[in-house]
């Protein structure tokens, strides 16, 4: 597996990533309880996304740091992101829950950043490649 010296510009998307996903990670695990009834989502499925995110985040802000990477480290943050946004809209529609509006909002909003984030690692893991060529 070749690797190759990451752009400025990914290796602050997966900066961005990781903190964007600590901080949602923290405020879903630590303020499950609180949240549950704003957002009309069970205190458990918020405390799982908050476990969930722990590992992904390390991760991330371990490749962040790396010299250099590979393109399947990088594809591997990408499905997850793409898999997290999936999970998030299906969650809504499935009938699983009863959000609020703010409960919507919320997994919407996220959702939106998450794929966002996925496709500028895209941008970032494809601009070597083209700046090579």
């Amino acid at each position: 597996m070749s690797s190759f010296r990451p752009s400025p510009f990914l290796r602050k998307v997966l900066a961005i990533d990781a903190v964007a996903s600590g901080a949602t990670g923290a405020l879903v695990l630590f303020g499950a309880g609180f949240l549950a009834d704003w957002l009309g989502l069970p205190a458990a499925l918020l405390r799982g996304a908050g476990l969930v995110l722990a590992p992904y985040v390390a991760y991330v802000a371990w490749l962040a740091s790396r010299r250099e990477v590979t393109a399947a480290a990088v594809w591997l943050v990408m499905a997850a992101n793409a898999a997290w946004t999936a999970a998030s809209l299906i969650l809504l529609v499935s009938g699983w829950v009863a959000p609020t509006a703010l409960g919507y909002a919320f997994v919407i909003g996220q959702a939106v950043v998450v794929a966002g984030l996925g496709e500028c690692q895209y941008v970032g893991l494809r601009r070597p490649a083209a700046a090579a060529a």
